[in-house]
């Protein structure tokens, strides 16, 4: 069987279903469409798939351009009946994993996709989770409810695990060019994925398991986190002894070995590193270990919402204002520059605490004309003032979260009375005009 599927993937006879249509899912279907497979794309959300299906895009750094050509094509369908599943040669699952209100792994979508696949698995078909999380849940959650079926994996139907590597809105690190990771339950799941994986990436890197690659994209993220972490909370210490942490760490980086530089922030966002790491803290504590520099850290990157508010409280207070009455402009409530993506972001914890502290905040971001306060701060509604002359002057100070392109530096140098830096972006700028943070 594995080798007529090979050939029908070589052939491009073959239909690659995608569940999960957001900024993992949407990219990995437009991308296998790209190559020439017949494409089907399946979500809860029936809003997105009636913009799908009339070639609208729904993710800013996606354009309609790219969305377009689906539609006509006679190689796409999106739908929200998840009952024709069995249509689909291959089902890549793209599905949230985020934590509950504990900090422990919110699974219920993987299982609730695990169960739809289960109710329609035939022979020959190839499933694979792309959702990051913790070692162990291909196996444990997957690999049972599909041996249900009375079918064998590695025989009859395929499983693997191989993590997503979305970055949004990084045009140098499509799906294309950066190599896979992928774990098969046996060799010959292995082998089936990985022959429908170098179809669309360069390279793909096969492990010996699907734990290994659910590890390694944990680890992946908890380096990140975990150093972040540590020159967020240098920051900290150089504020105090008046050093300036930016010139420290570019000092640091002109060493041509032993180090690489991260930057601090006002926080974490995104979808990836505020909560990954927590994954394995959870599965950790299965084997009675405490995973202390994963938990250290989570605990310093979740403190630096608090501590820029802090900032922004002694910066008014230098300027004879209080806090409480203060009109305050965050500029970006997107999580990284130049997307539209609110998940976790740290300027909407930001806005929360100024709120509560009796500031009157509002935002500007040219990305994101309604913010959201998403499943955290349900109570935040906000939309998005223009950024001009006239705006910037009208605001006791104004908070640079994240740095898009379109944002003008010069403009907000010039019109805001007060400016609350946590990205350097006002590198040189004399510090009666701007604050770090």
């Amino acid at each position: 069987m594995i080798t007529d599927l090979k050939d029908r993937i070589t052939r491009r006879d073959y239909t690659v279903g995608v569940i999960g249509l957001g900024y993992v899912g949407l990219p990995v279907l437009l991308r296998f469409w790209q190559v020439g497979f017949r494409v089907m794309g399946f979500d809860v959300d029936a809003g997105k798939v009636k913009r799908l299906t009339v070639g609208e895009s729904y993710i800013r750094h996606i354009a309609h351009e790219t969305v377009q050509p689906l539609v006509g094509s006679g190689r796409f369908t999106a739908t929200t009946d998840f009952s024709r599943l069995a249509e689909a040669d291959a089902v890549l699952i793209c599905v949230p994993t985020p934590l509950d209100a504990h900090r422990d792994p919110d699974l219920q979508y993987v299982v609730q996709t695990a169960d739809a696949i289960a109710g329609t698995l035939r022979e020959g078909q190839l499933i694979c989770l792309e959702s990051t999380t913790y070692p162990g849940t291909t196996e444990e959650l997957l690999l049972p409810r599909f041996q249900a079926r009375g079918l064998t994996i590695g025989k009859d139907v395929f499983l693997a695990f191989s993590p997503e590597r979305e970055d949004p809105g990084n045009s140098a690190s499509s799906l294309a060019v950066i190599s896979k990771v992928l774990g098969g339950v046996t060799p010959a799941c292995g082998e089936l994925a990985e022959a429908l994986y170098a179809t669309v990436v360069g390279r793909v890197v096969r492990v010996s398991s699907p734990k290994v690659a659910e590890m390694t994209k944990l680890l992946e993220n908890i380096y990140r986190a975990v150093n972040i972490a540590l020159v967020n909370e240098l920051k900290i210490l150089a504020d105090r002894m008046e050093i300036d942490i930016w010139e420290v760490i570019e000092a640091a980086a002109t060493k041509p070995f032993g180090f690489q530089a991260f930057t601090p922030g006002p926080g974490l966002g995104g979808h990836c590193i505020p909560i990954d790491p927590f994954y394995l803290t959870w599965k950790a504590r299965a084997y009675g270990l405490s995973t202390r520099f994963i938990e250290l850290a989570g605990e310093i990157n979740q403190a630096m919402p608090a501590w820029v508010v802090q900032k922004v409280m002694e910066a008014l207070n230098s300027c004879g204002k209080p806090l409480k009455g203060a009109r305050i402009l965050v500029l970006g409530v997107a999580y990284k520059p130049d997307i539209d993506d609110q998940r976790e972001s740290p300027a909407l914890e930001i806005l929360t605490r100024l709120h509560q502290q009796g500031a009157l905040v509002n935002y500007s971001d040219p990305h994101v004309p309604r913010c959201y306060g998403h499943r955290h701060y349900p109570a935040l509604d906000l939309v998005s003032l223009p950024l001009t002359a006239d705006t910037l002057r009208a605001q006791d100070a104004v908070i640079l979260v994240t740095n898009h392109a379109a944002f003008d530096l010069d403009l907000i140098r010039d019109h805001a009375p007060l400016v609350v830096d946590t990205r350097n972006a006002f590198k040189g700028v004399p510090s009666s005009k701007v604050v770090k943070a």
